[in-house]
């Protein structure tokens, strides 16, 4: 697939969800725009982009890893649903080295579960809603009650997750977009696992009465205890890809060899057919007219630099979907 459709597609839903971060730094890492952000910083915007909540539309928060990266690369529908993120944190060691070898400066992994937490310790204290979506079977309502402990001021508003292959079912898709409206959340947590909780992001939250949608992959199971997360130390080693293979090597392993390897071969490519690029404060016209003229590379445009890119069934998801319970308050 060529990485011009990043640039040229029209999106999937009727509705488009808003982009209040455009004044973030980006780093483009084979076609995906990834921000250079903190776990702070990150949190912070997005807790002041909520509390502008009648100023636009929902937007998305996405967290692209080496794996992600790759699948975009043959999955046009994938492709789509990253450039209509609003804010793509780079969740994983492998883009920050990424962005080291392409020249650009982001210094560090903003992990789904880490900025989970924080961004609903800052919603508790601005009196901001949640709603869990997705996970293991009880996941996301152990999480709740551990939240309300450690943050009481927290509003969770409900959580639910749908059955094995809710995507296929009209009655199940109607049912969770009425739970939602419903509870009308300032923040949506999505666990369904990628690609599909960016996909039905995508195509489902901008018409959906919320202020913005996160998607948090194996967040709920690490927080309820139902699956255990890497130690903290694998985290500041950047090993924590490591940790899990062992762990789980039936699993991950194609995960982590295969594609691992391939999105290293892509940033590869893109670093040396075309060079290393200086962070910039603004895009070339030129460059990009180029960039989205050329079918045969993603590589054209320089790699780091501020962007301003607009944005069947569901592709099976990487991590494991279960069945669990229902919680609406």
């Amino acid at each position: 697939m060529s990485l011009t459709t990043f640039f040229a597609s029209e999106t999937i839903s009727s509705e488009k969800a808003c982009k209040p971060f455009s004044a973030l730094q980006q780093c483009r890492i084979a076609g995906v725009t990834v921000h250079r952000t903190t776990l702070e910083e990150a949190s912070t915007q997005i807790i002041d982009a909520l509390r502008r909540r009648r100023d636009h539309a929902p937007f998305l928060i996405m967290g692209p890893n080496a794996q992600l990266i790759a699948l975009a690369q043959k999955d046009s529908r994938f492709a789509e649903t990253l450039h209509a993120s609003a804010l793509n944190v780079p969740d994983g060691i492998s883009i920050v080295l990424a962005s080291k070898i392409l020249g650009g400066n982001i210094s560090t992994r903003v992990t789904g579960g880490d900025l989970m937490e924080a961004l609903c310790l800052k919603a508790a204290r601005h009196n901001l809603s949640v709603f869990f979506l997705g996970g293991l079977p009880g996941a996301a309502a152990i999480t709740s009650v551990r939240f309300r402990r450690r943050y009481p001021a927290l509003s969770i508003v409900g959580t639910y997750c749908p059955p094995l292959g809710f995507e296929r079912d009209p009655l199940e898709c109607a049912q969770i977009r009425q739970l939602i409206t419903q509870a009308s959340p300032d923040l949506l947590f999505v666990a369904f696992g990628a690609p599909k909780q960016e996909i039905w992001m995508h195509e489902n939250c901008p018409s959906l009465p919320i202020g913005a949608a996160m998607s948090v992959g194996a967040a709920f199971d690490t927080q309820s205890g139902l699956r255990k997360r890497a130690p903290r130390w694998t985290h500041n080693l950047g090993l924590e890809w490591l940790y899990r293979l062992v762990h789980e090597p039936r699993r991950l392993w194609r995960r982590y060899l295969i594609g691992n390897t391939h999105f290293l071969y892509l940033v590869l490519k893109q670093r040396f057919l075309y060079g290393q690029s200086a962070d910039r404060e603004a895009a070339s016209p030129s460059s990009h007219q180029a960039y989205k003229s050329n079918s045969h590379s993603p590589f054209i445009q320089s790699a780091c630099e501020p962007q301003n890119v607009e944005s069947q069934p569901y592709p099976s998801p990487i991590e494991n979907e279960n069945p669990c319970p229902t919680s609406i308050n």
